[in-house]
């Protein structure tokens, strides 16, 4: 039979791509987390994890076992939630930024919901600087949002990078006079990312629509308006990628789980355990 712990260390490296972190995110040893994933890899005979000197991937081996693996460490949360003495209860406020609430944030909701139908939840839903000072304000229990890389704000959850889109790309790229952006308003992290990288190539740019919703934003953007930018897998239905090498690259960003002093901590660690299982990027290794 498997071990539950030696499971748990081979999800969380695949979220993190790295030992350090894993062993970080779990507060054990990265001696440790690499024992859990030998032993696994003897207990399966099966190489499941790849190492090199700037990443580490799954084999085809891991792929294969990385959904069972996280159902039966749902299962075994299921089930430790449904039998506890000490059922959760009380309230929590959390902001979320709004990209990630187009994308992600209905299946945690849901399942947070069933496994802890005592706790009230107050949602709030901005961009991730407005969030950040809310709870500065004393106003949020708990932050999921994005920061720029080398950020130290919040714990994280994975690594994502950002992408140009828009519906027509070559019409957008043959604009006569500046790249025209559909942009949150300040202090968007994603505005400020595509703003930097168009000053360091030396392309004039300007804002043609400015939106405090992702919903409106990815409307103008389906109208031709001008060209978003947003985290490659939350990428709107209906705009096209712009190709690598045709605008400059622009920085990845991090979304990250960050709570409050004096929230409290039982309520906090069920949220992050449940993100952290549901949220995973596709190919977010760091």
């Amino acid at each position: 039979m498997l071990n539950l712990q030696h499971l748990a260390s081979f999800v969380m490296l695949q979220q993190t791509g790295s030992f350090t972190l894993a062993a970080e995110r779990l507060g054990i040893g990265q001696s440790t987390v690499s024992q859990h994933i030998q032993r696994l890899e003897a207990a399966l005979g099966r190489r499941l994890i790849a190492r090199s000197t700037h990443q580490v991937k799954l084999t085809g081996e891991g792929e294969a076992l990385l959904g069972y693996a996280r159902n039966m460490l749902e299962i075994d949360s299921k089930v430790s939630s449904l039998f506890s003495e000490n059922r959760l209860r009380g309230r929590l406020r959390l902001g979320v930024s709004e990209d990630f609430v187009a994308s992600r944030l209905t299946a945690i909701l849901e399942e947070f919901i069933r496994l802890y139908p005592l706790v009230d939840l107050e949602l709030t839903v901005s961009l991730s600087g407005v969030l950040y000072q809310m709870q500065d304000n004393g106003e949020l229990d708990v932050v999921l949002a994005k920061r720029r890389l080398g950020d130290k704000l919040g714990h994280f959850l994975y690594r994502e990078p950002l992408v140009w889109l828009a519906r027509d790309p070559e019409r957008m790229l043959n604009q006569p006079d500046a790249l025209p952006l559909i942009a949150f308003p300040p202090p968007s992290i994603t505005r400020k990312a595509a703003q930097e990288a168009l000053d360091r190539a030396g392309l004039s740019w300007r804002i043609v629509c400015t939106c405090g919703s992702l919903s409106g934003l990815t409307a103008a953007a389906r109208a031709g308006m001008g060209i978003l930018v947003q985290p490659r897998s939350m990428a709107p239905a209906g705009l096209k990628e712009i190709a690598a090498g045709v605008l400059p690259a622009l920085e990845d960003v991090e979304f990250v789980l960050q709570p409050s002093k004096g929230a409290d901590t039982k309520l906090v660690r069920a949220l992050s355990d449940l993100v952290s299982s549901k949220s995973i990027a596709p190919g977010s290794f760091v």
